[in-house]
């Protein structure tokens, strides 16, 4: 598990647009960085539009989330609930990986890999200044909020 303190890994995929997207972007502000299962299911809905509910309450932090879905399957997700910041592709699985999130799961005796549902808050200089692993999809936004100091 990521430690706070540390420098955060390295951020490079392709937005809900298909453009790449990168966490050297936000070098001059905090970002939350929350990694979901799957796009348009009700966990990580729940998850998503909590966040953009409370996005105009956190200043100029930034929200990015990242999940194993195409580019195409986050925009549908992103124009369904309008959600309205970066939702990242992470097909390959490199960036959980390297948080630290892709992991062996199972359900109903069934062992697959998958992501274990996490958030990062990451400051200005690139180090982590929170982790939530296995966060509930409703105490994401609350957690956020609290270490906002709003």
């Amino acid at each position: 598990m990521l430690k706070e303190g540390s420098k955060a890994p390295a951020i490079e995929l392709l937005d809900q647009f298909g453009k790449p997207h990168s966490l050297k972007k936000y070098t001059k502000r905090k970002v939350l960085v929350y990694f979901y299962p799957k796009a348009d299911t009700p966990g990580c809905t729940q998850q998503t539009c909590g966040l953009r509910d409370i996005a105009d309450q956190i200043g100029r932090t930034a929200i990015i989330g990242i999940s194993p879905d195409a580019p195409a399957k986050q925009l549908k997700f992103d124009e369904k609930y309008g959600v309205g910041f970066p939702l990242l592709s992470d097909v390959e699985h490199t960036v959980a990986k390297a948080f630290k999130v892709w992991k062996k799961k199972s359900m109903y005796g069934r062992e697959y890999m998958g992501i274990e549902r996490s958030a990062f808050l990451i400051g200005a200089d690139g180090t982590i200044l929170k982790t939530w692993y296995k966060i509930s999809p409703k105490d994401t936004p609350l957690v956020l909020l609290e270490a906002l100091g709003k």
